[in-house]
């Protein structure tokens, strides 16, 4: 059953909190944990994770986890979901960071905080800020984080003259410069079906989309800095100075891959994208900081990174614990960490392993040896993000609201007020209180 009473206690305070959670079933009266041999089951759409899961299962022949792959995205989320309403599903998910608030809402992910022992001190405050539900409860463990950067054509930069911007106001610049050189190309596009890449650069300009105050949620998706970047983006893409297609199509592949557009603001796991999007630019591209609203600024936000939870399913089972030592093992030992980065190609969370020698110059950047000491470096600057539990809502009338802007050209900072007010309309309908 969904825990409406918890949807009106989840509280974001800087980033997620949970005040309350009365008859909560994962607190308490849980059942004793398993003995015995254990199975686990791990849902994920991480590419070669059972390779990983292996080596767990080699060393822990008492607790074997089986890691079945699955569509990411709002399927899994939907498919996990439907399943826990059905006494099924996994023990273990892949949990992105924003959809933490709705799985717990949801009654799929059990407060794990009694079993991760010294955990949140191997991951930076603004990462474990986004497991962490009130002041005790947890409810997965970081596994990847995506810091945004700035990632362009050298060679076509140099060609045309223009400065790596450090600033927004400098990006701007050299959009209309390209503009006025080679008509044909553009520096970057807008893509209205990317919400995650907005909510990060609004993290950046200074806005937490959900925050609470006691049961009180406020909605910030429509605050000045959010209206300042939509303001942004749509001046650039009204007046033609960037392109206004969506990412990911087959279009966009020869765009990036052929220097119709030389530029691209993803975060740090865009080498792996490029090996297959633009594969004949190898070596030609680098990765800068992201842009900044204030010259001499090193602050980011984040596009995309996951999590491993455990679901109540196995804390009804007695088998958190032993789920909770496989999730806390696959993000934060370095042999398993190691294995991550190899077989899946994340970017972990863990801090001591975003400066180990796990982590090797991307084979698509040849050209920039100290690409992860960069990373390394922009992580640092990473704005807290607060979610809520409708970001499927919000995302999924973005997509709607800004696809119309950008290809009618028109006023995006009314789109995103048409996003604030779904979104709002939403959780009340739910039965949250809010505010803003």
């Amino acid at each position: 059953m969904q825990r409406r009473t918890a949807l009106a206690a989840i509280a974001l305070v800087g980033s997620l909190a949970l005040s309350a959670c009365s008859g909560d079933s994962n607190n308490g009266d849980q059942p004793p944990a398993a003995s015995g041999p254990v199975e686990l089951t791990m849902w994920s759409w991480a590419p070669n994770l059972d390779k990983v899961a292996e080596l767990w299962n080699t060393g822990h022949p008492d607790v074997k986890v089986t890691v079945q792959k699955q569509a990411g995205g709002d399927d899994l989320v939907t498919k996990v979901i439907t399943a826990a309403k059905a006494g099924t599903g996994p023990d273990l998910v892949q949990a992105e960071y924003q959809m933490i608030p709705t799985f717990v809402s949801n009654d799929v992910l059990a407060d794990i905080s009694k079993y991760t022992g010294d955990s949140k001190g191997k991951f930076a405050e603004n990462v474990w800020k986004q497991v962490t539900l009130g002041s005790d409860a947890v409810y997965a463990v970081p596994q990847d984080t995506a810091p945004l950067a700035l990632f362009y054509r050298e060679d076509l930069f140099t060609q045309y003259g223009l400065k790596v911007p450090t600033t927004w106001a400098e990006f701007a610049d050299d959009a209309r410069a390209l503009k006025q050189k080679d008509p044909d190309r553009a520096l970057t596009t807008f893509s209205s079906g990317d919400p995650g890449l907005f909510a990060g650069l609004a993290q950046q300009a200074g806005s937490t989309w959900w925050t609470t105050s006691g049961e009180t949620w406020k909605v910030a998706i429509g605050d000045e800095p959010s209206r300042k970047v939509a303001r942004f983006w749509g001046g650039l893409v009204a007046e033609g100075a960037i392109d206004n297609q969506p990412m990911y199509t087959p279009a966009w592949n020869k765009a990036i891959d052929d220097g119709t557009q030389i530029a691209w603001v993803s975060a740090v796991w865009a080498p792996g994208t490029m090996t297959t999007a633009a594969p004949s630019t190898k070596g030609k591209w680098k990765m800068a900081p992201l842009p900044q609203w204030t010259a001499g600024g090193n602050t980011t936000g984040s596009w995309g990174g996951s999590t491993t939870g455990v679901s109540t399913i196995a804390a009804k089972a007695g088998l958190a614990e032993a789920a909770t030592k496989f999730a806390t093992w696959l993000n934060t030992d370095p042999t398993a960490v190691a294995a991550l980065v190899k077989e899946a190609g994340v970017y972990p969370a863990a801090t001591a392993a975003q400066t180990s020698g796990a982590l090797t110059t991307p084979e698509f950047f040849p050209n920039q040896p100290d690409f992860y000491k960069l990373a390394a470096d922009i992580a640092k600057g990473t704005a807290a993000a607060g979610w809520g539990p409708n970001v499927n809502v919000a995302y999924s009338t973005f997509k709607d609201s800004f696809g119309k802007a950008a290809q009618d050209k028109s006023d995006f900072a009314a789109a995103l007020g048409t996003v604030r007010d779904a979104t709002v309309a939403d959780m009340k309908k739910s039965g949250f209180k809010t505010e803003g």
